[in-house]
C-alpha cells in the first residue's frame, strides 16, 4: 500500500509581502493557499506543489524563491 505524506510548506515572507503591496494598489484582497511537499512514504518520489493565489477570480501560482508567477497552470 502506498501512503502519500502532505507537509504544508510556509510562503516566503518577501512574496508574501510584495503580493499583499500590490493588491493593496488595486484595492483587492487575495486570498491565499499555501503549497504542500506531497512525498510517497519509503520512496524517493516528492513533488512541491506550488502556491496558490487567487485576485479577482484568477489564479496565480508562485514557488518560494522563485523569480517566475504562472497563470492558471505551469506552462
Amino acid at each position: 500500500m502506498l501512503n502519500v505524506v502532505k507537509t504544508k510548506i510556509k510562503m516566503d515572507d518577501g512574496l508574501k509581502n510584495k503580493i499583499e503591496i500590490i493588491c493593496s494598489f488595486r484595492n483587492t484582497k487575495p486570498i491565499i493557499h499555501t503549497g504542500y511537499l506531497v512525498s510517497i512514504e519509503y520512496t524517493n518520489i516528492c513533488y512541491v506543489e506550488p502556491h496558490r493565489i487567487i485576485i479577482d477570480d484568477i489564479t496565480y501560482l508562485a514557488f518560494n524563491y522563485g523569480i517566475n508567477i504562472y497563470i492558471e497552470n505551469l506552462t
